[in-house]
This record gives structure tokens, sequence and C-alpha cells, in this order.
């Protein structure tokens, strides 16, 4: 079998270190029928969104198996378990709490503290309630209010049971895929939405953190951000100049704001209806402390200059890349990790996601995806060397537990360490689960 390796001197290899893996409320859980729709319940209902025209209502029916999943996740050995809340399981539609979403979930967070594991939770994983859209969603200045309020029904009614609390998932995702490019829910194609898109969701943050630090104050509490490190094509400036500027616009948007409390010089640059409107005492709300970051990696861009839109990405030939199309490049997760820790001062960070799509098969009860353990050691090494260079990493959750519903692209393309069939709902742990398991396994403080 193969193995995942790490320097013999690595922190990564005591027991101090966190190990996890990560799932999404809508991506497994099914249970429609016990929650109010979300935006990517009427996204999956439109023709043409979703790549293979399925949608959430079953996925992994995680809803309905979860005991038998967290008994999966145990035998992982991890630390820890990455999952989010579905807003529209927990709250109605008049804003009370429903209590068979808060049963649910309380019932997960019970098992998890008896099996010795500790609850990472994350409060917005993109399945914003539909009534909520309806009013605007996150051009609506009002919902990060909204968000405000179901944050405070919820760790109240968790009380001591969770270990960390992410305010939001990838906000660029929600932001611009959602309301820039069209790609994901709610599904708006317009390049004047998503400034805006951004600030709300980011208000929403900086007003979650105020109130997890007065009602969760134990909680380690934080963000969880996605970056996609830009490099110019050629050495020449005006690849160059393309690739900060695509930096700044996908990258530092979200995190500039939010650790020095203001945005990219480059909002000056944008046309004005597509600045995001900022009140007073905004940016010191959205630049609460953090107890983490969480930081997702997945592959690079590469830019060249466009006389048209000062950047464009192009698509390098001959390269390594995954099932999902995304090149292989665990250089550029280590470069992300030094370059955030010399640009800014850092919280402690944990790996929240990294993973890869590969196009797995189960036969005889096995899953062979040795190049999904070979992108695990080449990214898991390139932490090790992320820390030796002097970022403080504290934890590394493997992406994703199980494969489930791939938002736009369905279920036609597998991130996890566990094997699902969608048809039987069978479970089998792929060899990048065995490998991971032991890797964990293998630790030790001595």
């Amino acid at each position: 079998m193969m193995k995942l390796s790490l320097p013999k001197n690595s922190p990564m290899r005591s027991t101090s270190f966190t190990y996890g893996v990560a799932t999404a409320s809508f991506q497994i859980e099914g249970g429609v029928e016990d929650r109010l729709p979300c935006i990517w319940d009427t996204f999956c209902a439109t023709p043409g969104k979703i790549a293979d025209n399925s949608n959430g209502d079953i996925a992994c029916d995680h809803y309905h198996r979860w005991q038998d999943d967290i008994e999966i996740i145990s035998s992982l050995g991890v630390d820890a378990y990455r999952l989010s809340l579905s807003w529209p399981r927990l709250i109605k539609k008049d804003g009370s709490i429903n209590e068979l979403g808060v049963s649910y979930y309380l019932s997960i967070l019970n098992r998890l503290r008896d099996k010795g594991i500790k609850a990472y939770v994350t409060l917005y994983h993109w399945d914003l309630p539909q009534h909520l859209e309806d009013d605007g969603g996150w051009l609506n200045r009002a919902t990060a209010y909204k968000f405000q309020d179901y944050v405070k029904k919820v760790v109240l009614a968790f009380g001591n049971k969770v270990h960390s609390y992410a305010t939001l998932n990838e906000p660029f995702c929600s932001a611009y895929l959602g309301y820039e490019a069209g790609i994901h829910a709610p599904g708006h194609a317009d390049v004047n939405y998503g400034k805006k898109a951004a600030h709300h969701l980011l208000l929403a943050h900086g007003l979650a953190m105020e109130t997890l630090k007065k009602y969760s104050p134990d909680t380690e509490n934080g963000i969880v951000l996605n970056f996609t490190p830009a490099y110019p094509e050629t050495d020449s400036v005006r690849d160059k100049i393309a690739a900060e500027y695509a930096d700044d616009y996908f990258n530092q948007w979200y995190i500039k704001p939010i650790l020095d409390g203001e945005y990219p010089a480059i909002n000056q640059q944008l046309p004005k209806e597509q600045q995001p409107e900022i009140l007073p005492g905004d940016m010191e709300i959205i630049s609460q402390p953090l107890d983490f970051l969480g930081i997702n990696f997945y592959t690079r861009a590469v830019y060249r200059h466009n006389l048209a839109n000062i950047y464009e990405e192009i698509q390098l030939p001959n390269v390594d890349r995954t099932d999902i199309g995304w090149e292989i490049y665990p250089q550029a997760f280590t470069e992300l990790l030094v370059s955030l820790d010399t640009r800014y001062t850092l919280p402690p960070v944990f790996i929240t996601e990294n993973g890869a799509a590969m196009a797995d098969i189960c036969i005889n009860g096995e899953v062979a995806d040795y190049g999904r353990v070979d992108y695990y050691d080449q990214h898991l090494s390139a932490v090790a060397q992320a820390i030796s260079q002097g970022v403080d990493i504290k934890g590394y959750f493997a992406w994703s537990l199980m494969d489930n519903f791939e938002w736009a692209e369905g279920y036609r393309k597998r991130f996890g360490i566990v094997h699902v069939d969608y048809e039987t709902q069978c479970r089998t742990i792929k060899a990048s689960g065995l490998a991971y398991r032991n890797l964990i396994a293998s630790r030790t403080d001595k």
C-alpha cells in the first residue's frame, strides 16, 4: 500500500497537530423533507445549471445515516470533524428555531464527543434559505443581520458541545461564483453584484464574530477562506501586473479587510457601480480579531495580460491535472502559506480543506485511488515545508470525508477518501483513506 510520509522532525508528526476530515451539509445530508428550501434547491431545479441534472434531495443520505458515518470517521482515527450546519434546517421562516434541526445536530455533536472527536462547525457553507434570497440574498444588507441572529440562536442551543466555529466557508465562492459569474447558486451573472455581495458576506462574518465572542467565548472562532494563488504566465511586467490584479480581485479581497480593515487598492479602480457600499463602522465590524484562520487550497491559476480586462486566465499545456481539471502544483501551497504569513499578521492557521477529485472505481470492495494518495503526500509535505519556514499551522482537514454532491458538477466528480455508491449508499474506505488513517496512527510525541 502507498503511504503518506512527513519529515521526521515535523510538528505534523506530533499528536498535538490536529488531523480531521470535512464535509458540508447540502453536499451530504439529503433530508429535504425536514428543512426549508435553500438557494441550491432552486439552482438544481433550473435546467442546465448542474452538469448531470442532479440535486441534493438525497445526496449521501447522511441525514438518516449519520450514525454509521460517524463510525467511519472514528475508524479513521481523526482528531476532529469539520461539518457545516444547514441554516434552513435550523431556522424557520418566521425566524424561530427549528427544534427538529437542533435535535439532529445535537445528536451528531453528542456522538462526536462520545468518540473523542472535536467538532469544528461551519455556520454557513452556501445553503442560504431561499426566502432570504427572495428578499435580495447577499445583495441585501439585512441578510448579514439575519445571519447574526441565526448564529446567536445556534450557539445558545449547542452550548459547550462545539470546539470551534467558522462563520463562513469561502465567501469568494458565494459572492463571485454565485452573484458575479453565475456558476453557483443563486446563479446571478452580473459584474456589478460580486463585490456588493462580498461586502455583505464579510459584514455577516464580522457581526457573527461579535456574537460568538459574547455568547461562545470559549470556542475557537474564525473564518474559512479559499485561495487560488495567481502566477504570471511569463516574467514580463505586464503579466506580473495581471497576476497581481487577479490576486487582489480573487484572493486578497477577502482576507485583507478581515486582517487589515480595508479592501485592496484596486477597489478604487473599479467602476462605481461595481464598488460595495461601505457604511461607517463596517470595516471595524469586519476586522474583528480571529482565533484562527481556515485556509482551503486545491490549485493555482496562471494569468497573462489582457488589454480589455487587465488579466486573462490561461491553461498551461502538458501539466498534471485532477479529474476536475485543476493543475496539481503543490509548490504553490507552500508559497501561498509563506506569502500570507509574510504579508499579514496571521492568527493560528488550519488547513480546512485540501484534496483532489479523481476518477475512482470501486472493484471488489476496493478503491485503488493512488493518484489521490500521491496528491495528499505532496500537499502534506508542502504544508510541512511552510511550517518549517515559520508559518503557525495547527491542523489539516482532508476534503472530503466521502464522495458527495459536488455543486455544479453534480455527482460526476469524486473528492472523498471514502467511496459512495449512490445507488446503494454503500461506503468503502479508499486507499487514500487507509493511508490517511495510517499517517494519523503513526504520530508520536517521543
